[in-house]
C-alpha cells in the first residue's frame, strides 16, 4: 500500500494537507456552536435544525454554481482558495455573536466559504488521477480531512478543560484558519485532460447520463434522513454526557473515519462503491435507531460514535469516486456541483424537520425518521440505480 499511496500526486497531498488544517479550525468551532446556542444563547433544537439547514442549503447552490464555473474558466485553484479564504474569515467572528440571528449569518458566510471550494476541489482531485485511483486519492484526501477533524475537537476539549470561555477558543481558530489559505495557495493545477469545449456550459442535469441522475435520487433521499451532526452532540449532551467531553466524542468519529477512510475508499477501486455505501448508509440507519432509545447509557455513546466513524470511513471517498465514474470527463466540475447541491439542498428541510421532531414529538421520532430514510436509499441504490447498465451493481470504476 505504501508504494501505490507513493504513487499519488502531489496535488493530492498539498490538498489533503489544507483540508487537515481547515477541518482542525472548522472542527475546534463546530463541537461547540450547539453547546453555545443551549448554553449562552438559550435557544433549542429547532434554532440548532433553521440555522444549520439554511446554511447547509446556501452552501449547496453555491457548490453548484462554483463548480459549472470552474468547468468554465478551466481553472479550480481560484475558486479553492476564495473558498477557504472566506470560511477562515468568518469563523473567529463568532466571539461577537450575542443571538442566534448573527450566529446564523457566521454559520452561513463559512458554509458559503465551503460552497465555493468544495465542487471545483473535487474536480481537481479526480483530474489529478487515473480512474483506478480514484477512491484511493479520495481516500487519503478525507482520510487526512478527518485527521483534522481529530485535532480540533481536542483542542476545543482542551481548551475547555482549561476553563477558557467559548469566545476566546472562537478567536483561535483566526491561527489555524491563516495556514489553510497559505497552504492553499501552493496547490498546483494540473492541466486539464480535454481542450475547452466548444459548446456552452449547461446546469441542466439532462445533459447527464440517466444513471447519474438516479444516483443523485438516491442520495437526495438518504440526505433527507441525514440532518446536521450537531444533532448527535446535542443528544449526547441530553443523554448526559460530560459537557466538556463532547468535543472528544466528535474527535472519536473523525479518528475512526481517518484511520479507516484511505482502506476501505481504496477497496471501492477493486469491490466497487456501492457495496461500501450500501454497508455505510445501513450502518447509519442502526445507528440512529439506537440513539433513538431514551435513557440510553451514556457510557454507550463511545462505541456509538465510533461505528459511526465507520460509516463516515465508508462513505464519504467512495460516494464521490463514483461521481467521477458516473459523469462525463468534460463536466466534472459541474457534476460534483449536483452531487454537493444534491447532498446539501436537502439539509434545509432534513434539519428542520428533524429539529421539529424533536422539540414537537420528541428524539426518538427524529432520529426513527433518519434511520428510515437511509434504509430506503440503501435499497434504492443497490436494487435500482444500476439497472441495465453495464456496471450493474458493483459499479466498478471504468
Amino acid at each position: 500500500m505504501s508504494n501505490v499511496w507513493s504513487r499519488l500526486p502531489a496535488t493530492v497531498w498539498l490538498l489533503g494537507w489544507v483540508s487537515l488544517c481547515n477541518d482542525a479550525t472548522s472542527e475546534m468551532i463546530y463541537p461547540l456552536v450547539p453547546l453555545y446556542l443551549a448554553s449562552v444563547l438559550m435557544t433549542g433544537p429547532g434554532v440548532l435544525g433553521l440555522i444549520e439547514g439554511i446554511a447547509e442549503a446556501v452552501s449547496s447552490l453555491v457548490k453548484l454554481f462554483a463548480g459549472m464555473l470552474a468547468d468554465r474558466t478551466r481553472s479550480a485553484k481560484p475558486w479553492v482558495v476564495a473558498g477557504y479564504a472566506f470560511a477562515a474569515a468568518g469563523r473567529p467572528l463568532l466571539a461577537l455573536a450575542g443571538s442566534w440571528p448573527v450566529v446564523l449569518g457566521l454559520r452561513f458566510a463559512d458554509r458559503l466559504g465551503k460552497g465555493l471550494r468544495t465542487a471545483p476541489r473535487d474536480a481537481l482531485l479526480a483530474r489529478a488521477v487515473a480512474p483506478a485511483q480514484r477512491g484511493l486519492a479520495f481516500g487519503v484526501h478525507r482520510a487526512m480531512d478527518n485527521a483534522g477533524a481529530v485535532i480540533g475537537p481536542l483542542l476545543a476539549a482542551g481548551l475547555l478543560s482549561l476553563q477558557l470561555p467559548y469566545r476566546d477558543i472562537f478567536l483561535w481558530a483566526a491561527v489555524p484558519g491563516a495556514i489553510t489559505v497559505g497552504l492553499a495557495l501552493l496547490v498546483r493545477e494540473p492541466a486539464p485532460l480535454t481542450p475547452p469545449p466548444a459548446q456552452p456550459f449547461h446546469w441542466n442535469l439532462q445533459v447527464f447520463p440517466p444513471v447519474f441522475r438516479r444516483y443523485l435520487a438516491a442520495l437526495g433521499l438518504f440526505t433527507l434522513g441525514n440532518s446536521s451532526n450537531m444533532f448527535l452532540l446535542l443528544r449526547a449532551r441530553e443523554l448526559g454526557f460530560p459537557e466538556h467531553q463532547v468535543p472528544l466524542l466528535w474527535a472519536l468519529t473523525s479518528l475512526i473515519a481517518a484511520l479507516l477512510s484511505t482502506p476501505l475508499a481504496a477497496l471501492s477501486d477493486r469491490l466497487g462503491r456501492t457495496r461500501l455505501i450500501v454497508s455505510g448508509w445501513l450502518l447509519y440507519g442502526v445507528c440512529y435507531l439506537l440513539l433513538a432509545v431514551n435513557g440510553l447509557s451514556s457510557g454507550l455513546l463511545w462505541p456509538l460514535f465510533a461505528a459511526y466513524g465507520l460509516f463516515l470511513a465508508a462513505t464519504e471517498g467512495a460516494e464521490k469516486a463514483l461521481v467521477a465514474d458516473l459523469a462525463p470527463q468534460g463536466r466534472l466540475g459541474t457534476a460534483y456541483g449536483w452531487f454537493n447541491l444534491t447532498a446539501g439542498i436537502l439539509l434545509l428541510p432534513a434539519s428542520f424537520v428533524f429539529g421539529a421532531l424533536w422539540q414537537a414529538v420528541g428524539p426518538a421520532a427524529a432520529f426513527g425518521f433518519s434511520a428510515g430514510c437511509a434504509g430506503l436509499a440503501a435499497s434504492l441504490l443497490h436494487f435500482w440505480v444500476f439497472r441495465g447498465t453495464a456496471m450493474a451493481a458493483e459499479s466498478k470504476p471504468a
